[in-house]
């Protein structure tokens, strides 16, 4: 017998911490739905998505929540788990990703293997990830990063485009004059210049060694995000731009920028993101595979993945500096996560204790 519950989970940074970009603005927390799956008393299967992510999706919260709600009880929950995720209907992304998540971790677990194995690659104790610095004043910016490579964190993004230009370039200063080349650097524009502005501000960059700048452009300007990546000193990486399946094609034939950013919910799942990795590593696409901010079951689901797929580029912070999370919190340590040791994601149990009944059901 299968007990199938959906909770709500809400989970906070540490020491102020809050995510903040040029298009999120400040979130001071995440929102989480979570699939519980016990079998006999024990975990059986473990998924989790982020609702509060509406500045990427362009879905409300609410919205979200209501598709997931509305599709669970239309699932075949008695199916073994691969069939359970070849019969799982059209549903967007994020809410896909709910589903599909559990049955891989599901099935990995029946197996008896780690995720990272039952995905094709092999078991790792840790990966290394970078670290990002979100929108702060300067003392704050350079308190954190001090404290990322102070723990062996040795790839820092910036996320810049929040105000103007000269204050991204002067904080970009700051931490290359500060840690030199002890460090490498990116920053992400997350869709905020335009074509004519791009051109000047890349040769500004390039000056700083950074190993790429994330999506300068908005995420339709394909055709203009071609022309400067063509004579871009700086790598130039989609993230926004690669919305699905769709553009994931689009990119592996077109070539337009060097680089990739996927996640799981911009895609929907571990299959497709893996399928996606592959199609572009095959057209000579670099990949990074990375997250929203996101709790510990959704960090172990995408770096299992980036273990399985040996992408070099990882963006794995998400749950770091989480005051707590149900399924436990992770070890970062010597620029690396720590992975939990057992099949699937490793995580053995799921405290519900302050976590918010949703749905529940018995198969």
């Amino acid at each position: 017998m299968r007990r199938i519950r959906i909770l709500g989970v809400d989970l906070a940074y540490r020491d102020g911490m809050a995510l903040h970009t040029a298009t999120s603005g400040p979130v001071p927390g995440l929102r989480e739905m979570r699939l519980v799956v016990e079998q006999d008393g024990g975990l059986a299967a473990l998924g989790a998505t982020r609702t509060n992510i509406a500045y990427l999706t362009g879905t409300r919260e609410a919205v979200l929540e209501a598709e997931i709600l509305a599709a669970a009880p239309r699932l075949d929950w008695s199916l073994p788990w691969p069939e359970f995720i070849a019969a799982l209907p059209p549903l967007s992304a994020p809410a896909r990703m709910l589903f599909e998540m559990a049955a891989q971790d599901g099935a990995a677990r029946a197996a008896g293997l780690p995720l990272a194995v039952a995905l094709g690659g092999t078991s790792a104790p840790a990966t290394h990830t970078n670290q990002t610095l979100f929108w702060c004043d300067d003392a704050t910016l350079l308190r954190r990063a001090e404290a990322y490579v102070a723990r062996g964190f040795t790839e820092l993004k910036l996320r810049i485009a929040v105000t103007e230009f000269a204050d991204d370039l002067r904080r970009l200063r700051l931490l290359r004059d500060r840690f030199g080349a002890a460090i490498r650097l990116s920053a992400d524009a997350n869709g905020r210049w335009t074509e004519a502005e791009a051109t000047p501000r890349l040769a500004a960059l390039a000056t700083l060694g950074l190993d790429y700048l994330e999506q300068p452009l908005p995420a339709a300007d394909w055709a203009a995000s071609a022309r400067i990546a063509a004579a871009s000193p700086v790598p130039l990486m989609f993230d926004e731009s690669l919305s699905g399946p769709a553009t994931i094609e689009k990119l592996a034939d077109t070539r337009a920028v060097p680089l990739a950013h996927l996640k799981l919910a911009k895609l929907g799942g571990l299959d497709r993101l893996m399928a996606a990795t592959r199609r572009l590593q095959a057209a000579g696409i670099g990949v990074m595979l990375g997250q929203m901010n996101e709790g510990t079951v959704s960090t172990l689901a995408i770096a299992a993945a980036a273990i399985a797929t040996r992408v070099a580029l990882r963006e794995l912070y998400g749950a770091d500096g989480l005051a707590a999370d149900p399924a436990g919190l992770l070890r970062y340590e010597a620029g690396a996560l720590v992975l939990p040791a057992g099949p699937g994601l490793g995580i053995a149990a799921h405290d519900d204790t302050g976590c918010t009944l949703l749905w529940e059901h018995r198969a």
